[in-house]
Order: structure tokens, then C-alpha cells, then sequence
């Protein structure tokens, strides 16, 4: 049977990935600085609060009011009444607000629709190459396999936003976090900055859909389609 599907909102980026982000895994989504991926977990976590649904996010990059309240509006208010927020300051803090969102999950006590994660390697990302390399590593691993487990069992979708790192060999950006990160998320979007406010998502993996891409645009209400989409 064909997973449930969460629309994002952006009309493009739905049509890429068949109507929206499957409901019984994770997605990775990763790409520079600036490329939207906290906007677009903010605009995403914003639909499920809307639909009375609760949101748990994990947030390292730190969340923007601001630029939650301008694609909530004047319903803020009721958006934040649903929204579970975490700000870790290290990697062990960060597994224990994960752990904690995924225990509420599968509880079902209350209707969870979104469990975010702001970005998942932030705090890792500073162990590379440092004596606690190895505990970071296994830190981070079991982490992303509650958060596979839970999706899996709860049908929560998961979002995990990856930092990337430039090949020296090529020049490419590549996700943080190497192929157990790869292997763990059904769903890889990679996103790029075009000229101005347009930005590029790509399909890299997708366990039933073929590789693509799509265009949308950062505006002050959020991520939207291509001009006349």
C-alpha cells in the first residue's frame, strides 16, 4: 500500500515528490546556507500546527519569529499552541530532545504530525576530526534510527535538515553525516540558491519516484512556486 503523503504547500515542490512528503519515513534535506531548508521545515511545521496537529521541532539553527509569523499571520497564536519547541546546545542534548519527541510519538496520547529536526548535524559536525569523533558518530546514529522507527510506527513524517561539506576532489557540496544518513532517509531533497530569491530543489533519492528537480521562490510569506505556477 502507497504511503500517505503530507503537502508541503509549495505547489512545485508536491508535484516532485507526488503530492507531498511520505508520512512513514525521513526525509533528508540538505544544501547551503541560505538555500531555505529551515524556511521551508518552518512552512511545513506551520500546515500541520494549522490542522490542530501537534509539531515537534528540534531546532540547533535557531527558529526565526519573525519568519514564523509571516507565513503564520495573524494565526501565530494557534499555530504555537501546537508547536513542541527544543533547542539543544550540544549533541547529547540534542538526543535527548529527539528521544523524547519520538517516546511522545509513538505514545499517540495526542496527534502528532510533524517531528523536525533543525539541523540534525549542526552539533556533530564539530566532533569531525576531534577525540570524541566515534561517541558523536553513534550519538547521532541512534538518534536517526528512533527517528526512522518512529515515522515507521507512528506514520509521523520525519524532516531532518543536513549541513553539506565541499569535495576537495571535485568541488561538490555533499551532505554531512556519509551513507548511513544516506541509507536511513527514503527521501533525499538537495536544495541550491539560483539567482535573486528563485531557489532549486532536487530529487536525489526517492524509494518509487524517479530523480528530478523543481523551482520555487523565497518571498516575505514563505517558499512559493515559480511566478505563475
Amino acid at each position: 500500500m502507497a504511503p500517505d503523503r503530507l503537502p508541503t504547500g509549495i505547489a512545485s515542490v508536491d508535484r516532485l515528490l507526488g503530492g507531498g512528503l511520505e508520512t512513514d519515513s525521513m526525509t533528508e534535506v540538505y544544501g547551503e546556507g541560505g538555500s531555505g531548508k529551515t524556511l521551508f521545515c518552518i512552512q511545513v511545521a506551520h500546515r500541520v500546527a494549522r490542522e490542530n496537529r501537534w509539531v515537534f521541532y528540534v531546532d540547533t539553527e535557531g527558529v526565526s519569529v519573525d519568519r514564523l509569523r509571516s507565513v503564520a499571520g495573524e494565526g501565530i497564536d494557534r499555530v504555537l499552541k501546537r508547536w513542541l519547541l527544543s533547542t539543544p546546545t550540544n549533541l547529547e542534548e540534542q538526543g535527548r530532545a529527539v528521544a523524547t519527541a519520538c517516546a511522545l510519538a509513538r505514545e499517540g496520547k495526542r496527534p502528532v504530525g510533524l517531528i523536525a529536526v533543525d539541523s540534525g548535524t549542526a552539533y556533530y559536525r564539530l566532533s569531525l576530526s576531534g577525540a570524541d569523533e566515534d561517541d558523536a558518530r553513534q550519538t547521532l546514529a541512534l538518534s536517526v534510527a528512533d527517528l526512522v522507527a518512529t515515522a515507521l510506527s507512528a506514520q509521523v513524517p520525519v524532516v531532518f535538515t543536513n549541513q553539506v561539506w565541499r569535495s576537495v576532489r571535485d568541488g561538490t557540496l555533499e551532505p554531512v553525516g556519509g551513507s548511513f544518513l544516506n541509507h536511513a532517509a527514503k527521501t533525499i531533497l538537495r536544495f541550491d540558491r539560483l539567482a535573486g530569491n528563485r531557489r532549486r530543489v532536487v530529487l536525489v533519492k526517492h524509494r518509487s519516484l524517479p530523480e528530478g528537480s523543481a523551482e520555487f521562490r523565497i518571498t516575505s510569506n514563505g517558499l512559493e512556486g515559480p511566478v505563475g505556477d
